[in-house]
Parts: C-alpha cells; sequence; structure tokens
C-alpha cells in the first residue's frame, strides 16, 4: 500500500481541519491587510477588518484576486515581506508580454517541497526509489516543485528537463526510474519512443507517470497505461498558488485529486456570479493561500472549472477532491503546457507589415501532441501586390513574398509565446465569420 507523506495532516478529521483553517486564514488575513497596500485598499473597500475573521466561512466576506492583479501590481507589488527575504521568485506567461511573477520565502520552499512530496506519494512514489524529472527546470515551477519534492521524500532525482527524448530513453534505460514526471502528451512521446527503440514498457522498471500542466482526458489515460505498463496520476497546481502541488490523484483510486487543504483553502463558484455552487457541481475554482508567506493571495480565480467533493476516499485522506480540470471560464489556452492567450497573439502580430488585425488560431492534436496553427489575414494592399491567383497557388517569385511573411510572423509568435506554431496566410475576408461578421478567434478541436 502506497505510503502517505503526512498522515497527521491528510488523515485529520475534517472537523478539525476546519478549524485549523479559519485559525490559518485570519493570519493569513492580517498579514496582507498590513504588509500589501493592495490588500488594505481591497478590504477597506470591502468593508472588511482582519478582526472580522472569525472562522473558515468568513473566507466569502473577502474581496477576489484575479490575474490581472497580479499583472497591475508587476513585478513585487503583491509581495507581502521585504524583497531580501524572498529566496527565489518564478514566472509564468502574461496576457501582454511581462510575466506573472510569483516569490518564495525559505518557509515557502519547504511548503512546495512538503505538498509536493505528498504528491508523489499519492503517485505511489516511496524513499529510495528513483525519480526522472521530465518538466522543464527554470522560471517554470514545475521542474523545480518536483525536483524539491522527490528529494524531500528521499528519492534520488535524476534533473533531465525537458525535451531530447533520444536522452530521455537512454537515462530510462540504463538507470531505472520508477516515477517520471512531464506532460501528458509528453509521456506518450516516451511510449511511442520507447516502441520505436524496441523497449518493452513492460521489461523497464517505470510504474508510476505524474502528469500535468496541461488537460488530458480519461482516454488519454487509458492509452497512456496500455502504452506504457504504468499507471497515469493527475497532478495539479499553478504558478499564483504555489506551483504543482496544489492536489494530485491517488494511485490506488485515480477518482480526484487530493486538495492540500491544510495550505490552499477550496471554493467552487460560478463564474458568473461569483457565488457558490453545491458540493460536486462544476464552478470556477478559487483558492486562498493559507500558509504562504511571500505571495500569499486572497480568493483567487483560477479560471479553471473543476468540481469539488469532501466525500471519504477510500485511501483514508480526509482532504477535499477536485475533479480534471474540464475548459476555461475565461480566454486562456494550454498548449503543451504553456500558456496562451489571444491577447499576446494580437500584441505579437500588432506592428508586422502587410498582415491585418484578423487571425484566428487552431489548435489539434497529432498522435497526442497539441499543435497550433495562426491563420492571420493579410491587407488588401498585400494581396493585390501579389495577385490573388499566384497567393492561392505556390510556385511564382512573387510567393517568395509570401513565404517570406510567413516566417517573419513564426519567429515573432516563437519569440512572444515561447512555443512554435504553424502560420497560414489568408485572402482578406477569408478568415471564419460569426453570424455578426465578428472573426472566430479560437477553434479547438482537441475534444478535451
Amino acid at each position: 500500500m502506497p505510503i502517505i507523506f503526512n498522515e497527521e495532516m491528510e488523515t485529520m478529521p475534517r472537523e478539525d481541519l476546519r478549524k485549523l483553517q479559519g485559525e490559518r486564514l485570519a493570519n493569513v488575513v492580517d498579514r496582507v491587510y498590513h504588509n500589501v497596500p493592495f490588500y488594505k485598499q481591497k478590504l477597506d473597500e470591502a468593508g472588511v477588518s482582519p478582526g472580522d475573521i472569525k472562522s473558515v466561512d468568513d473566507v466569502r466576506r473577502l474581496p477576489f484576486t484575479r490575474k490581472t492583479d497580479l499583472r497591475d501590481n508587476y513585478p513585487f507589488g503583491l509581495f507581502a515581506v521585504p524583497r531580501d527575504q524572498v529566496i527565489r521568485v518564478h514566472a509564468s506567461s502574461g496576457t501582454t508580454g511581462k510575466p506573472t511573477v510569483v516569490g518564495y520565502t525559505r518557509s515557502d520552499i519547504e511548503t512546495w517541497a512538503e505538498v509536493c512530496a505528498r504528491s508523489m506519494a499519492l503517485a505511489g512514489a516511496e524513499p529510495g526509489m528513483m525519480f526522472q524529472n521530465a518538466y522543464g527546470y527554470g522560471l517554470f515551477t514545475g521542474g523545480l516543485g518536483m525536483h524539491y519534492g522527490a528529494e524531500k521524500l528521499g528519492m534520488t532525482v535524476i534533473p533531465v528537463s525537458g525535451g531530447n527524448t533520444a536522452r530521455q530513453i537512454m537515462l530510462i534505460q540504463d538507470f531505472g526510474p520508477d516515477v517520471m514526471a512531464c506532460t501528458p502528451s509528453y509521456a506518450l512521446t516516451i511510449a511511442d519512443a520507447l516502441l520505436e527503440a524496441g523497449v518493452n514498457p513492460a521489461d523497464i522498471r517505470l510504474f508510476s507517470f505524474v502528469l500535468g500542466a496541461e488537460p488530458w482526458t480519461e482516454e488519454m489515460r487509458k492509452e497512456l497505461e496500455d502504452k506504457l505498463s504504468a499507471h497515469a496520476v493527475n497532478i495539479y497546481g499553478l504558478s499564483e498558488i504555489i506551483g504543482p502541488g496544489v492536489s494530485c490523484e491517488s494511485i490506488e483510486t485515480k477518482n480526484g485529486s487530493h486538495i492540500f487543504e491544510d495550505h490552499f483553502l477550496v471554493e467552487v463558484i460560478d463564474p458568473e456570479t461569483g457565488d457558490p455552487v453545491d458540493e460536486g457541481e462544476v464552478g470556477e475554482l478559487v483558492f486562498t493561500t493559507l500558509t504562504k508567506e511571500a505571495l500569499p493571495l486572497l480568493r483567487y480565480r483560477t479560471g479553471d472549472l473543476a468540481s469539488v467533493t469532501t466525500e471519504p476516499s477510500p485511501d483514508g485522506r480526509t482532504h477535499a477532491r477536485m475533479s480534471a480540470v474540464l475548459g476555461r471560464s475565461d480566454d486562456m489556452l494550454i498548449v503543451r503546457g504553456v500558456n496562451v492567450f489571444p491577447t499576446q497573439v494580437e500584441a505579437a502580430l500588432v506592428g508586422i507589415e502587410n498582415i491585418s488585425p484578423h487571425f484566428r488560431i487552431i489548435l489539434d492534436r497529432e498522435e497526442q501532441l497539441d499543435t497550433m496553427q495562426v491563420q492571420v489575414e493579410v491587407t488588401e494592399e498585400f494581396f493585390r501586390s501579389i495577385g490573388e491567383d499566384v497567393f492561392g497557388h505556390r510556385g511564382s517569385d512573387s510567393i517568395e513574398e509570401v513565404y517570406r511573411l510567413e516566417q517573419e510572423i513564426q519567429t515573432t509568435l516563437r519569440d512572444a509565446l515561447g512555443l512554435s506554431t504553424r502560420v497560414s496566410l489568408l485572402a482578406p475576408g477569408d478568415g471564419v465569420r460569426s453570424a455578426g461578421g465578428k472573426l472566430s478567434r479560437v477553434e479547438d478541436r482537441r475534444n478535451l
């Protein structure tokens, strides 16, 4: 039977857990009120003082925090401790080219390692096992978060980072890791690469994959487990709250991800009204950090749509469980683990000559890997200069101008988004429009 990393906290009776959450909520409200001008203003406007927070139920009196608030206070305006007490910063992509910055004190790093260690244990990991970490290292929180968690659990870490599939396969064969972490789509790449190399997945030691950073389905889980002869476990997190380790599935049940409620207070709200929904109903996830020091957040609206249940879990853990993320309440897209907003694409395209403001993003999945195509309408002047016949049929000298424009757009988008895209140029007016004439900005064909 897999271990429970922190049995005292993870199996705490819910009555005791709610009391602990109430105490920590009152503490975090007091800290942000006195240390973060943004929150003092928001709480004053809401008519709430720190002394008003008596129990966990008082969380609904607090104002929401949105991603735009982090952007508006870029880079360090929401930090609740002096900058010299922040020992690390990470960042995720933002909507205007500026990243969303998060900070960690030494205690925050310890908390992060703790929740990631709990996640690894949920995925079946134990001290002494070997862990191959194929999440990216750097400003992205995935790599270092899982690294520290595995070390805290007592595992041997192979910090290979993402990509370089041939090296990943070599290390899987030579080092014999027991557990691996990466995105679901990259796990399928690993599975196919093993088969191409003539390696039977049943003959290697890997028995568990910890997968996150992009949406995936039960059908994809089945395909992964069949191809890899291993368990596929979902981990959930977001940089603003802490990174990976907000919740994780149990390898025994795979019936929802356990939210570590002693650190993160969860609500599920109607994204339109902000009112709470009934337990088990789908709504927008909202988190309040209860123990973060550098960047505590009150009622952070994630944009992720999911349901939450507090029904007892067969594995003995008492914390609430969340479903897989079923969609977004905003226009954020997740492509190969990268957050992409249509506004980012729009901002990147501004200033490129010979194209109009009209573009369309098409997402698809080829062999379980996300693809992103951007269709852009050219200007009338460019279209006339190239010629209608030439524009639609390659083979003329003039088409070199089309090719150069496509390459310029691809390079610009790669630099702005951090991932490669395919670019198709359209004649003016050829983009798919709604009945009202507005260009349809996104088509997601991935059936997530």
